[in-house]
């Protein structure tokens, strides 16, 4: 399975965890067209934060990797991160794939 295999099933993951505690109009799809944020985005400002927060959990349980994905380079970058599921999982990619500051 290569990395972003792994990231997209990280995230689906954690949609599912995410959608237990959702409305089910509000619930997401499991699709990397999902858009999270802006005019069509299924979360507010709260659940795109606790949907960060599990995502980074999970991708340190499961990768054993610590990540953070709401800071400075993410709000920086043209496209945003969290503007969609694909956005996001090229994004984590991206992060796990640069070589560490170790």
């Amino acid at each position: 399975m290569t990395l972003k295999e792994q990231v997209s099933q990280i995230i689906f993951d954690t949609i599912e965890e995410i959608n237990q505690q959702l409305p089910e109009g509000s619930r997401l799809q499991k699709s990397k067209e999902t858009i999270l944020l802006g005019k069509n985005g299924k979360l507010d400002s709260l659940g795109l934060v606790n949907f960060i927060v599990a995502t980074e959990q999970r991708v340190e349980d499961e990768l054993g990797t610590i990540i953070t994905l709401a800071d400075e380079k993410a709000m920086s970058q043209k496209v945003s991160p969290f503007k969609s599921i694909n956005t996001l999982i090229n994004y984590i990619t991206e992060l796990l794939e640069e070589p560490s500051d170790e």
